[in-house]
């Protein structure tokens, strides 16, 4: 409905047409039956957030503020689903670029339905220890894939000069859809919150397998004869090709190699806090369902403004360079008051730089794609995502066991968000890198033996 309202709105006078279209709605048009779903899956997702730490506390820690092991399940899941996205994120970023969004869409975002239903039907510790099974098996797939695919998705349907804007409101809406769903966590019962959150997973491939348009136009099969041993080595040769003609496409351009480095060093901090800082601070202020669903909520409606409203208007003023320096700075403030917390409302301090910390993720994504050509952006978005795979893989491996050690009694020093204070130093290399960055065009890139390099993958020589 609201939506609705802004796209009637586009259409009235000449003057309030204008002002909506600075500010990047009407560019939403045509991805009104993306972002819909994407809305919804959202919400459904951010929903379950807050109340995952007291189940899974609950299930393996009873009577205990300090769950060690949870810490370390949690970081084991994100090292393996960072070993895997490393190839998982290219080929699926391939595989858009050759056989449509949709279908990599209806894949990725179909994945978090399976691990819920079973919190929904138990809660008991088995069940816990089954749900990260299949949680680890949905983030392979989905985890930083369906902004990739959707990025792709909307570099397709809108100008460059306007694609700044548009991601800007795709990672808004993305907040809005926090809010909302933080909001559902805070009133509704505990026991709603599942079978509620399934509801509206199921709903969204649904509506994308009814309504959504895909953008690609697929190449004719070719070989559909050949045998099913041909078909397997042509995969794997294709595979190779693929992976190394994207990294040719990252390295041979400054911005896209520079920009690498930039995500994976934010990713390296970012990625750990994300992992440890709720059961920090369940173990050092004693937070629970409704603190979190405060801070997050908080973070939500203040990125709400920053991404769908403030972005928009600054970003032909400043270019997406300084927004993505600002961003990187309010981030390393984020990560050292969150660990220097001295009392329990400084984490609610600490939020509202999220508000301009949400702001990387627009900026990187406009600055791959205007460095990338309009053919190769499911390669250089899905390379560029590998790269953050590996610092998501890298991270728990320190921040796991240095956030149980300064949580426990052993530590050396009285300092519980050590371990976050630490991630800020990533945030600071990141912000080193950006700042020599100097974003330029596309440029169209060819393999070294001189053919296309959108061979397909799956397709048969």
């Amino acid at each position: 409905m609201v939506l609705g309202k802004l796209f009637a709105k586009r259409q009235g006078g000449g003057s309030d047409h204008m002002a909506w279209k600075k500010t990047g709605v009407g560019e939403l048009r045509p991805m009104l039956h993306l972002l819909m779903p994407l809305c919804i899956h959202w919400v459904a997702e951010e929903m379950t957030v807050s109340v995952l730490v007291d189940v899974v506390t609950r299930a393996l820690c009873p009577d205990e503020s300090t769950c060690t092991q949870a810490i370390y399940i949690n970081g084991l899941q994100q090292t393996i689903v960072g070993t895997f996205k490393m190839v998982i994120l290219p080929l699926l970023g391939q595989l858009a670029d050759e056989h449509g969004r949709k279908p990599m869409l209806l894949l990725t975002i179909s994945t978090s339905i399976f691990p819920f239903a079973l919190l929904a039907w138990n809660q008991s510790t088995e069940f816990v220890y089954a749900y990260y099974v299949l949680r680890t098996i949905s983030y392979i797939l989905s985890q930083g894939s369906i902004f990739c695919i959707s990025v792709a998705y909307a570099a397709d349907v809108v100008d460059d000069s306007k694609r700044a804007a548009a991601f800007s409101w795709i990672t808004g809406l993305c907040s809005a859809s926090h809010v909302l769903g933080n909001l559902l966590a805070r009133f509704l019962p505990e026991n709603y919150i599942f079978p509620v959150s399934i509801a509206l997973l199921i709903f969204c491939p649904v509506y994308m397998q009814l309504f959504l348009v895909e953008t690609v136009k697929l190449a004719p099969k070719r070989d559909q004869d050949s045998s099913c041993l041909t078909k397997t080595i042509n995969i794997f040769h294709k595979r190779f090709k693929s992976m190394r003609e994207a990294a040719t496409i990252v390295i041979s351009s400054p911005t896209l190699r520079g920009i690498s480095l930039v995500s994976f060093f934010y990713e390296l901090g970012m990625s750990g806090i994300t992992g440890v800082l709720m059961y920090y601070l369940k173990a050092a202020f004693g937070f629970e369902k409704n603190q979190f669903s405060e801070i997050l909520m908080m973070v939500g409606i203040g990125s709400i403004v920053s991404q769908m409203l403030v972005l928009p208007v600054i970003n032909p003023l400043v270019g997406e360079k300084v927004i993505l320096s600002m961003g990187l700075l309010a981030s390393i403030a984020y990560a050292l008051f969150d660990g220097l917390a001295w009392a329990a409302w400084v984490p609610y301090l600490s939020a509202s730089f999220k508000v301009v910390v949400v702001l990387v993720r627009p900026a990187t994504y406009a600055i791959i794609s205007k460095a990338s050509s309009s053919t190769n952006q499911g390669k250089a978005q899905g390379f560029i995502a590998g790269v953050e795979s590996i610092a998501s893989l890298l991270s728990p491996l320190v921040m796991s066991p240095l956030t149980s050690w300064f949580l426990s009694k052993s530590a050396p020093f009285n300092c519980k968000g050590f371990s976050l204070v630490c991630a800020s130093i990533c945030m600071v290399i990141a912000l080193c890198y950006a700042c020599l960055l100097k974003p330029d065009e596309a440029s169209n890139c060819v393999s070294e033996s001189g053919d296309d390099i959108e061979a397909p993958l799956l397709g048969d020589s």
